[in-house]
């Protein structure tokens, strides 16, 4: 017995922020002082980098879980069942509900049990809970629930990405630019078919990664010292996916059964374009051979890097065919991974 996605569902804030958004912002540098390009250079380096043009941003009366919700009423309603049939709801995010013009993260009670509780579920015995787990959390969520099915405590898992990171920027940190808004969703049901998680693995870097992303003052030392926000060392967490990511995804694939030819799609966490491009090349490399075209779909540069809702919204675009150069079809087979905060790293075999 296995999992399969019965399924999908995300949800898109509506609010578009182009580069031009940050025009009027005054960056600074760790030490405090102003940063000597001019604003259009460091959104220039930002898009070559990363492939971010756009970004989306929930609107001023949304938070994680009002986004998380929607993902889910479009998950279930994809799959045609009734939510009281859910055993459990899994929700993972990293920062709670973090309202407009607050810093405070509200995660009492979680995020799962406001789900619930919205969703009506009259079931008691529909355990809510959240997962956090960096930006792998959503994939993380996902290991959980399959091995609640397989273990046969469960017959049905709802499970959601969700972020507002927009909430937990400096602005006057130039990578504020590359966070976004927006969640996914699955429903995943036991299969006792050809289909479903075929592979996983998880690891948790943390003797010396730890803090490759932490909560951090923010970069204008003239504002409240005591409010954090999310920092991370860019050149450390480029140089550790490129090392763990591929070998990582290596051995997921390798426990599967499936051969490196026999993979149609990677989908990859959406953290930087030029990041997940080298990832990718390098576990081809690990084979002696380089990526097919159009192996991995791309929509950072319309959506940035929304964390654990990346995974799941793409899934569900490429399902409910939105990309024009990417199809999901029955028996192909679908590698996920992410890497994020913890440091941690995550992967799926998936067969469709």
């Amino acid at each position: 017995m296995t999992s399969k996605i019965i399924g999908v569902g995300n949800y898109i804030p509506s609010e578009t922020i182009d580069n031009l958004f940050f025009d009027k912002h005054i960056f600074f540098n760790e030490e405090g002082l102003v940063l000597k390009e001019n604003n259009a250079s460091i959104t220039d380096k930002l898009k070559k980098i990363t492939g971010i043009e756009e970004r989306r941003y929930a609107s001023s009366d949304q938070v994680t879980s009002d986004l998380g919700l929607i993902a889910a009423q479009s998950a279930i309603e994809n799959a045609g069942i009734d939510p009281e049939t859910l055993d459990y709801i899994i929700f993972a995010h990293n920062f709670g509900d973090v309202r407009l013009g607050t810093v405070q993260s509200d995660t009492v009670p979680s995020l799962a049990a406001r789900v619930k509780h919205l969703l009506k579920i009259k079931n008691n015995f529909c355990v809510a809970y959240d997962v956090l787990f960096g930006c792998p959390g959503w994939i993380e969520g996902v290991i959980q629930a399959n091995a609640f099915i397989r273990s046969g405590i469960a017959k049905r898992c709802l499970v959601i990405g969700a972020e507002t990171l927009s909430r937990v920027v400096d602005i006057h940190d130039r990578d504020s630019m590359i966070y976004a808004d927006g969640s996914g969703a699955v429903i995943l049901e036991a299969s006792d078919d050809n289909s479903g998680i075929k592979s996983h693995l998880s690891a948790s870097y943390t003797l010396k990664e730890k803090d490759f992303l932490y909560f951090g003052k923010s970069y204008n030392t003239d504002t409240c010292r005591d409010t954090k926000y999310i920092k991370m060392d860019g050149r450390k967490i480029y140089e550790f996916a490129l090392i763990n990511v591929p070998d990582a995804m290596k051995q997921c694939l390798d426990k599967s059964g499936y051969t490196i030819d026999q993979l149609d799609k990677i989908i990859i966490h959406q953290a930087n374009e030029k990041m997940d491009e080298a990832i990718v090349s390098r576990f081809y490399q690990l084979y002696g051979t380089t990526p097919p075209e159009n192996i991995m779909p791309m929509v950072i540069s319309k959506l940035g890097n929304s964390s654990v809702a990346t995974i799941p919204s793409l899934l569900t675009m490429i399902l409910n065919d939105e990309l024009e150069l990417h199809k999901i079809k029955k028996n192909d087979v679908v590698l996920f991974a992410s890497v994020g905060a913890g440091m941690n790293i995550n992967a799926i075999v998936y067969k469709f």
